[in-house]
């Protein structure tokens, strides 16, 4: 992993992928950074700036082989290998997730459930078993887990996130609408629908 690769760069990435995928599912063997920027609303010259960061890729004037680019992603973002997930709180939020097939698709598995309530402690969620949150600690030690979908309450997230990060958690999905503070090095990425909303109703009548 190289640590001078900017952050926004790095998030690109996955978009990249995601459209080169789709490309390839329509029978794309061979594509541009002209096509790709047309596609995504990125100019050319930024797709080849951000690819240049982890070498060369294409060939001036024959693009970029669609299957080679999408394998050196998948090996530049370590998804080429399986990752263990964890989601904490089992609601309707949570329930989606663990019923959403395109996670495994990308390698990424969840693999344990856990909520505090009772009544929804030992619900079975298709593969799954909804586990107490007092075990947590234990089941990430144990199963070596690094990443955790965190989509419990504003009130307890920061909480529940300290335990996650003690237990050896370092990379937290946070559905919760609170801002988390925790160690330098730990990855927090946000998804709050409320704020991607109001950003799109500025832009409305």
């Amino acid at each position: 992993m190289r640590k001078d690769v900017p952050k926004i760069v790095v998030a690109r990435l996955p978009v990249y992928l995601r459209d080169l995928s789709q490309l390839r599912d329509e029978g794309k063997e061979v594509t541009s950074s002209q096509e790709l920027g047309k596609r995504l609303g990125i100019s050319p010259a930024q797709i080849r700036k951000d690819l240049s960061h982890f070498g060369e890729f294409g060939k001036q004037g024959t693009g970029y082989n669609v299957s080679y680019l999408i394998e050196q992603l998948r090996r530049i973002l370590h998804a080429d290998r399986n990752w263990k997930i964890i989601l904490v709180g089992a609601g309707d939020l949570g329930h989606a997730m663990v019923h959403y097939t395109g996670f495994r698709k990308q390698g990424l598995h969840i693999i344990g459930v856990f909520d505090n309530d009772p009544q929804k402690i030992g619900q079975r969620w298709g593969e799954l078993t909804v586990m107490d949150a007092s075990t947590i600690e234990d089941f990430i030690q144990k199963e070596n887990v690094r990443i955790v979908i965190l989509a419990v309450p504003a009130k307890v997230a920061q909480q529940v996130a300290d335990r996650l990060v003690n237990a050896g958690i370092r990379a937290i999905l946070n559905y919760a609408p609170i801002v988390l503070h925790l160690p330098n090095g730990i990855l927090v990425e946000y998804i709050d629908p409320v704020v991607h909303l109001q950003y799109m109703t500025y832009f409305l009548e």
